[in-house]
């Protein structure tokens, strides 16, 4: 299959995907208890006052006929106004997805590296004592929520040491790199569980290849150690590794909304919190969606960059 069909087939599947997305977030949400008519019109509102802001935000028409309208809408690129506030949704990813990637891209220089020399060391001695190490502490590494991660390093770090804020405290309108110690507890904590993930999937697609016949023949011909590993191993297991990084990569951003809303932090993780306790739909919509579609890009991208380190020349499957 060529380069071009693949990436056709996959981009028509990701569409796909996205639209199923959409509609079980709309569905979910509508599904809710309450609606956003307390949180725009007051608690104090008349059933006058609460019908006619019913009304004028359109949660009286039927589900179906909202999402339509939506869908409609958001194939032209305009992803609605949200109900609290009257933003514009594509303000707000604007506003709050780059800090929120910057957190993900900071992690992911973390993991990365690390992830690559771990599973390629605990590949190269699967079922010794080092592969059985890095294993359990990747396993129960990945057990851990995050909000328990985040809790752990800000009593140790925060309140324990006084050596890093517990919150990223960034000024009005500024960039998380004004308070370049803040992002310190948030990396740490999405890359405990990334790192976990990522080094057990190197692991197994160097396990894998290690235990081919290639390999096989070139220890028959003496190759050992670094030049092993670094010549033989790891570039033909880096296709399926990249693919499980960008799994990893693509939890990274599904993570963010957790820690951030621990650690207080101006991405986009906290107004999707914020919009969801408002049931605010067109919001809660245009965030999941943007948050969707970074996810599938990344494994398109994974599935790309396989291909090409593909070292059958990327022929494809």
């Amino acid at each position: 299959m060529s380069l071009p069909v693949f990436l056709a087939r996959r981009a028509g599947w990701a569409a796909v995907l996205l639209v199923l997305v959409t509609g079980l977030v709309f569905a979910a949400t509508a599904a809710l208890p309450g609606d956003a008519v307390s949180a725009v019109a007051g608690t104090d509102a008349s059933p006058t006052e609460r019908a006619a802001v019913r009304h004028s935000l359109g949660l009286d028409r039927p589900v179906a006929e909202r999402y339509a309208r939506w869908a409609g809408k958001a194939v032209r690129g305009d992803l609605g106004t949200g109900f609290v506030g009257h933003r514009p949704v594509t303000r707000v990813l604007a506003e709050r997805l780059p800090a929120s990637l910057l957190l993900a891209g900071l992690t992911l220089l973390l993991v990365v590296p690390c992830a690559l020399v771990l599973g390629l060391w605990a590949g190269l001695r699967r079922g010794r004592a080092p592969d059985r190490l890095v294993s359990l502490v990747a396993l129960t590494a990945a057990s851990v929520p995050e909000f328990v991660t985040a809790a752990l390093l800000i009593a140790v770090f925060s309140v324990g040491l006084g050596l890093l804020p517990r919150v990223v405290l960034v000024p009005l309108g500024g960039s998380p790199f004004q308070a370049p110690s803040g992002l310190v507890l948030p990396v740490l904590t999405l890359a405990g569980a990334g790192l976990a993930t990522a080094t057990r999937l190197v692991r197994t697609a160097v396990a894998e290849v290690d235990r081919s016949a290639y390999i096989e023949a070139a220890r028959l011909d003496g190759v050992r150690g670094a030049r092993l590993a670094l010549r033989h191993v790891l570039p033909n297991a880096l296709g399926p590794a990249v693919q499980g990084l960008a799994l990893t990569t693509s939890g990274l951003v599904g993570g963010a909304v957790v820690v951030e809303s621990v650690f207080d932090y101006p991405g986009i993780g906290r107004e999707l919190q914020q919009a969801v306790a408002a049931r605010d739909v067109p919001m809660v919509l245009g965030i999941t969606t943007a948050l969707a579609a970074v996810v599938l890009l990344l494994l398109l991208l994974g599935d790309v960059l396989a291909r090409l380190l593909d070292p059958r020349g990327g022929t494809g499957r």
